[in-house]
């Protein structure tokens, strides 16, 4: 088993998902190689919760242009995972 960390790279802040976690689901940017059954005992290893449920999704990279240099890169690729917690269970992540 992977350390937790690597594979939980870190929550996604955004406005949907701070609505989601009225309704115990989070979101978290995950390794790429991890599969749900990894990012489930990941979650529940990292924040001492139950999971219920996990999705996965692979976000592709956006284009984007340097307009100084008149080039094309783009974003990387990410993962992400939508993890949705046993009822009564909670994620603190502005803990003081």
């Amino acid at each position: 088993m992977r350390n937790p960390h690597e594979i939980l790279i870190r929550p996604v802040v955004s406005e949907k998902s701070y609505a989601l976690m009225n309704d115990n689901v989070y979101v978290f940017v995950v390794d790429p190689t991890a599969t749900k059954i990894d990012v489930r005992l990941a979650v529940e290893q990292a924040f001492g919760v139950r999971v219920t449920n996990v999705n996965t999704l692979n976000r592709k990279g956006k284009v984007r242009h340097n307009r100084r240099t008149n080039t094309k890169g783009h974003r990387p690729d990410t993962k992400r995972a939508i993890v949705t917690l046993h009822e009564g269970d909670s994620i603190d992540f502005f803990q003081s």
